[in-house]
């Protein structure tokens, strides 16, 4: 099969199209899924520049991509959520990456039926980001029905979904998010009229100028600025969950990132290092009398299933910004590039799988 890979670290400009061995059923609970469609978040490119190589040690050539749609082919005999010819979604786990190929296997409890209402690009565009949005969102202590909710980057892959499942989802009072002044008008257009309540433009005004201190009950930080925010948490109360901060040692070395069949383990001090920053963040928040603490995603068919009611429902659904052939390598590495530069995206980037029919 066909497949985007790597032969060592690197960043976009080094993916490469080559064949690689398809996947074959070699436990019972296996599925293979032929990919229609597969989606382009930030911890692809990060993990195959080699972010953690310092940790894990990866094999060569080093498979790219987590979210895929598409049908299944194959199924282990015990498998019993899905069956051949089912157009399904999944985030595959790290142990099976790879969604940029032909096929893609992974144990059925990652996979789910896509939406129906969804073609497999849109589908494609939902797990990892969406699945990540709604496991933050239930880490808030207590119900978040009238609440204030902080997104930043609402635009962005995973803050687009974080404001809808506020808002619809898990009924926040308020939502607030940051967008750029070009993108003001596609908030309502893409996202709904009213999902969100405030929205800042961050290159006019800071977050910090424009809420009011002291009153923002959950922060789900994908920018990196939770220690930023604290002021504008409401004390005893508030939660900040980060996905773009860092990690404790104990944290990684317990995520589903690490859960790989040789059992890799973080080295001494490089754990340590990170416990001891994560300390201080949480010290930091502490003295605000707010909650901190990073997320790592867990890969659930079981959320999925949700996820696919919601956008059934109308509460919940995708935008794609950019498409690009994954059978022109070079389309794929400035779909990525947009990634990967963080700048002037708008929703997620998709890769096509199945080959154009007028293809050589």
């Amino acid at each position: 099969m066909h497949s985007i890979n790597i032969p060592s670290y690197s960043d976009p400009s080094g993916y490469i199209l080559s064949e690689l061995p398809e996947p074959e059923i070699t436990d019972s609970k296996d599925v293979i899924i032929k990919v229609h469609a597969a989606s382009v978040n930030p911890v692809d490119l990060k993990k195959a520049e080699g972010v953690l190589k310092a940790a894990l040690k990866d094999t060569f050539p080093y498979k790219i991509g987590y979210d895929c749609a598409g049908i299944v082919t194959k199924t282990g005999q015990s498998v019993t959520r899905v069956k051949p010819g089912d157009e399904v979604y999944v985030r595959l786990p790290e142990s099976h990456r790879g969604a940029w190929s032909e096929y893609a296997k992974c144990p059925e409890e990652f996979i789910a039926l896509k939406p129906p209402s969804l073609s497999f690009e849109s589908a494609a565009a939902i797990p990892l980001a969406a699945t990540t949005a709604f496991q933050a969102l239930q880490k808030y202590n207590g119900d978040l029905a009238g609440k204030t909710v902080f997104v930043p980057a609402g635009l962005g892959g995973t803050g687009l979904y974080a404001c809808q499942l506020a808002k619809h989802v898990f009924h926040a009072g308020k939502v607030i998010t940051t967008v750029s002044t070009s993108k003001i008008p596609k908030v309502d257009e893409l996202l709904g009229k009213g999902t969100v309540d405030q929205i800042i433009d961050y290159t006019k005004s800071e977050p910090k100028d424009a809420i009011p201190h002291g009153s923002v009950d959950f922060l789900f930080d994908t920018v990196g600025l939770a220690m930023e925010y604290l002021c504008l948490m409401r004390p005893k109360t508030s939660r900040i969950i980060s996905i773009s901060t860092l990690p404790s040692g104990n944290l990684l070395q317990d995520s589903s990132v690490m859960r790989l069949p040789h059992r890799p383990t973080l080295p001494f001090v490089y754990k340590q290092a990170l416990n001891l920053l994560d300390g201080v963040r949480k010290l930091r928040a502490r003295r605000y009398g707010v909650e901190y603490s990073y997320m790592f995603l867990e890969p659930s068919g079981k959320d999925l299933d949700l996820l696919r009611e919601y956008v059934e429902k109308g509460k919940l659904k995708p935008v794609v910004g950019t498409t690009a052939n994954m059978w022109d390598i070079e389309d794929v590495r400035k779909a990525c590039q947009i990634v990967y530069s963080n700048r002037g995206g708008l929703g997620k980037v998709v890769i096509q799988v199945v080959k154009p029919e007028n293809a050589q």
